[in-house]
């Protein structure tokens, strides 16, 4: 079981299928991984490897077929909807390529909502220190529409950040995003691992956002097959091909 004290998450012996019979489809196979705190991972592979549905079971935004999912030291595969629901508003963050922002909140209500709906209380000086961070100070009252998709995805990415998850999952970032500020948001993710510890796993096609993490772990017909650490952009596309040629 991975429930050391160094693991934000896990999955042990994680399979996932969807269907049956002629139509059945593996999109995980027997995946064993870990997820150190404090550290940036970034899960690749082609269409169709299991890296979204890995990502997805993690978050328990999906149930496994057989296997387990350890967010810190917790098996969330034996929790009820209703539990899983509160351990995503309390202990997960997730930023999403489509921002998933509410259009009729402002920034800061957007932010704190997951601690609101958590009920939980809002650490007013990490708030501060987030916005300021990800240079949303003069934007709080401002609502989504009022913003540039590169300031709605620092919303986003604030709003994971304030309620001090154990982990934050992100599902293509940047995808949105042009070069420039899918950078900038890069950057902040980078800083958010390093200045406040946070943990980050991230899915994404791009290697040179998956150049950013610490980690890189590449999956093939739902099984890991390489990792990278200290990634570099050119690593991570030699590693890639030789994922593809796999599936």
């Amino acid at each position: 079981m991975i429930q050391t004290a160094t693991k934000a998450a896990g999955t042990q012996n994680a399979s996932k299928i969807y269907g049956s019979g002629d139509t059945q489809v593996k999109a995980l196979d027997d995946v064993t991984v870990g997820f150190d705190k404090g550290q940036f991972t970034a899960i690749m592979g082609p269409s169709g490897s299991g890296k979204s549905t890995l990502m997805h079971c993690l978050a328990g935004l999906d149930r496994l077929t057989s296997g387990q999912v350890t967010i810190g030291n917790q098996n969330i595969t034996e929790l009820s909807e209703k539990e899983l629901t509160l351990l995503r508003r309390t202990q997960i963050g997730f930023v999403f390529q489509a921002f998933n922002l509410i259009p009729t909140l402002n920034a800061e209500e957007n932010i704190t909502l997951p601690m609101l709906l958590g009920k939980t209380d809002v650490d007013t000086a990490f708030f501060k220190e987030v916005v300021q961070a990800v240079g949303l100070s003069d934007r709080l009252s401002h609502k989504p529409a009022e913003l540039s998709g590169g300031q709605q995805q620092r919303v986003a990415v604030a709003r994971a950040l304030a309620s001090k998850p154990d982990v934050i999952f992100a599902d293509e970032p940047t995808g949105n995003l042009d070069s420039t500020t899918g950078a900038e948001i890069l950057d902040f993710m980078r800083r958010a691992v390093n200045e406040f510890g946070q943990t980050i796993v991230m899915v994404t096609h791009d290697p040179t956002a998956a150049s950013y993490a610490d980690r890189v772990l590449f999956l093939a017909d739902g099984k890991i097959v390489n990792e990278l650490r200290k990634p570099s952009r050119d690593l991570i596309l030699n590693a890639l091909a030789e994922a593809t040629t796999r599936s």
